[in-house]
């Protein structure tokens, strides 16, 4: 577990390696990318840089606040510099599956604004297809199973109330989770979003398509950058 926890640390550290002082940052939620922020963190206290973030959750919001971050919401950002955040799993085309840590509609508002997108993430996120993890839809509270009837009928695929319906988890939007069990079939991640976008009920989807720009990705070797060639860094 520590040559694991000693990957993701620096993987974390080493997509630090696209931030420059003046910067509006997006800062991401997981587990590999709260290395990001801590390394963030000592850049500011040790190195002097200026940089001003944007959380997309609320516990990043209190890791960023203790290492001293100076923070802005994302209205008051108006459009970022960089965003740093993880991913449950990316294809080879850089598209995305997130929302495991129930982040997902302030992750893509934030990346949404975002110049460009850097994921750190572990090579078991590396997937030829999308589906494997559970895709995570945000939902109005009321409208929850009405949305999961409309993605069965449409689909063809189950999905499960995160929490369970005696206790659901209630995402920092107050929303609902459905984890959706499309398995590894998502061949055309843009029609799937566009077409779960359009159900009435639902906020977001957690698919990132044309977004990321790169891969910070730790494996028992070390750690790899992957460049999407298509994506927006010089």
């Amino acid at each position: 577990m520590a040559d694991v926890e000693g990957l993701k640390r620096e993987a974390g550290v080493t997509a630090c390696s696209f931030v420059r002082s003046g910067m509006k940052l997006g800062l991401g939620t997981g587990s590999t990318v709260k290395y990001t922020i801590i390394e963030i963190g000592r850049m500011i206290s040790e190195d002097g840089i200026e940089v001003v973030g944007v959380p997309t959750s609320e516990s990043t919001r209190e890791l960023a606040e203790s290492l001293g971050i100076p923070l802005m919401s994302i209205s008051e950002a108006g459009s970022l510099d960089l965003t740093i955040d993880g991913a449950d799993e990316f294809d080879p085309k850089f598209s995305l599956i997130k929302g495991g840590g129930g982040a997902l509609t302030r992750e893509k508002e934030v990346a949404l604004i975002s110049d460009s997108m850097i994921v750190v993430a572990d090579d078991r996120k590396k997937v030829p297809v999308l589906g494997e993890f559970d895709l995570p839809i945000e939902v109005d509270p009321e409208l929850w199973s009405a949305v999961s009837d409309a993605i069965r009928s449409s689909s063809g695929v189950g999905s499960s109330l995160r929490g369970g319906t005696e206790s659901p988890y209630v995402t920092d939007n107050g929303g609902f989770i459905l984890d959706c069990k499309f398995g590894p079939t998502i061949v055309d991640p843009a029609n799937l979003e566009a077409h779960i976008l359009s159900i009435d009920g639902v906020v977001q989807v957690g698919l990132f398509v044309g977004l990321c720009d790169a891969v910070v990705m730790s494996t028992g070797s070390g750690v790899q950058t992957i460049i999407n060639p298509a994506g927006r860094l010089p």
